[in-house]
């Protein structure tokens, strides 16, 4: 078996933004599932420990995928983005710091407001991906 050489993560052109965009929905979503939670009465300890269950799972998948959004921009950044895209777009190293930050802490928070600054930045980062591609 030989053993193949990349200069990248993946294949050359095979970039997209779906996988963060989708990645920071997933966040929203969460959020909005646990903000919306009811903790159970203290005396019911079945419904506390499904309660407990639910915000921990639901927290732990929320982590997964803001990181997972994280990895994405970090591909573009590092991988498809070159220094014709910086002169087209002086900040895009700004909004992809920012997005990557946003992600933690879209990691250690429950707060929809900080989910959608993270959407907003990932979707200007998409937005400028999609220009350059044109």
């Amino acid at each position: 078996m030989k053993k193949a050489h990349a200069h990248c993560d993946v294949p050359c052109g095979v970039y997209e933004t779906d996988s963060a965009l989708w990645a920071v929905e997933t966040c929203q979503k969460l959020v909005e599932k646990l903000l919306a939670l009811e903790a159970p009465a203290a005396n019911n300890k079945q419904a506390s420990l499904e309660y407990q269950n639910t915000v921990t799972r639901t927290v732990l998948v929320k982590e997964e995928y803001a990181q997972i959004c994280k990895n994405q921009l970090l591909i573009l950044w590092t991988d498809y983005f070159k220094a014709e895209h910086i002169a087209k777009w002086p900040d895009l190293h700004e909004k992809i710091w920012k997005a990557a930050k946003q992600c933690s802490v879209v990691k250690r928070t429950v707060n929809l407001d900080e989910v959608k600054k993270l959407r907003t930045l990932v979707e200007e980062i998409a937005g400028i991906f999609k220009a350059s591609k044109a």
